[in-house]
């Protein structure tokens, strides 16, 4: 059950946050952005409305399995943690039962989405387009010397799965899994923080004499959970994201560490908490759909079953 849940609810979760998603893929690796507004609008002039959803198609028909396994592993450890330790897999866990089953959650993942995620930054930080040999101040990019006529270049990558054969051509096994060391610190503690703070909040927010909160609370733990989790995750987000999208052209960083400290020292600090506000905002809706909507499939199918 968990696992048709999960794989639903995260359908319906990138469905209302790619958008903000792709503007916060392109603002953490280039320090062309003054801020999130300019990215916003930057996209929209040059690519319109198609631009913000670039890589949609691979996260659609993944997602389900990511999500899936996400929730199937996150409550499949819990059960085998609480048989362990208490004697029943129905028992109560504690909280350090909880962190350890989310942490779980997070490392399993990142083992499928390291290659989709390659793919998603690769095409969401790609700005060419084809367009055609006519004349126009939005024939070439800003800072560029304008192509001859007739031999404007067409994008890299032409879609989801010929970026992953190009990737793979080009850069072998390895460059499919590249991040995936900063994928792993984002995951495993974020995750561990994101069901630890779902299951706080859902006790604090269910009225006494029930055993579960409301729909209300459902969507405020979900959307709380999902805030803190990405205050967690997004400084090893902000290198994932470098670390990906630095096969395109000539490379920068040599691994997670050279990464790490060449961002540091050329931007500072505050780098690491680069699209920090774009991932809360778009966090609280997106994780409120995802929780309300495994919450909402978990009693509809146990309804069934009984």
């Amino acid at each position: 059950m968990d696992f048709v849940a999960g794989a639903i609810g995260g359908v319906c979760g990138v469905a209302v946050g790619y958008p903000l998603d792709t503007v916060k893929v392109r603002q953490q690796p280039e320090p062309k952005y003054r801020g999130i507004g300019h990215c916003v609008w930057d996209t929209y002039r040059r690519e319109r409305l198609r631009g913000f959803y670039r890589g949609l198609s691979l996260p659609v028909c993944t997602v389900s399995l990511i999500s899936s396994v996400s929730f199937g592993t996150y409550r499949h450890c819990l059960a085998h943690i609480c048989r362990f330790r208490y004697g029943s897999p129905d028992a109560k866990p504690a909280k350090t039962d909880i962190t350890l089953s989310g942490f779980a959650s997070g490392v399993v993942r990142v083992f499928l989405t390291s290659p989709t995620e390659v793919a998603k930054v690769r095409l969401q930080t790609q700005t060419q387009q084809w367009r055609p040999s006519a004349s126009g101040p939005s024939a070439a990019p800003p800072m560029c010397p304008a192509p001859p006529a007739g031999s404007v270049p067409g994008p890299k990558y032409r879609g989801p799965l010929h970026c992953l054969a190009t990737v793979a051509r080009e850069e072998g096994l390895r460059g499919l899994y590249k991040g995936s060391s900063a994928l792993l610190f984002r995951d495993g503690h974020s995750f561990a923080t994101y069901f630890l703070s779902y299951t706080i909040l859902c006790e604090q927010l269910t009225p006494a004499g029930h055993s579960q909160p409301d729909v209300l609370g459902v969507l405020l733990a979900g959307g709380c959970a999902g805030v803190l989790a990405w205050a967690v995750a997004t400084p090893m987000d902000v290198i994932k994201s470098r670390l990906q999208a630095d096969g395109q052209g000539q490379r920068r960083y040599r691994g997670l560490l050279h990464c790490v400290v060449t961002s540091v020292r050329e931007e500072g600090p505050r780098v690491l908490f680069k699209g920090l506000t774009l991932n809360c905002c778009r966090a609280f809706p997106v994780n409120m759909v995802v929780f309300v909507t495994y919450e909402a499939v978990l009693r509809l199918i146990r309804g069934l079953s009984t």
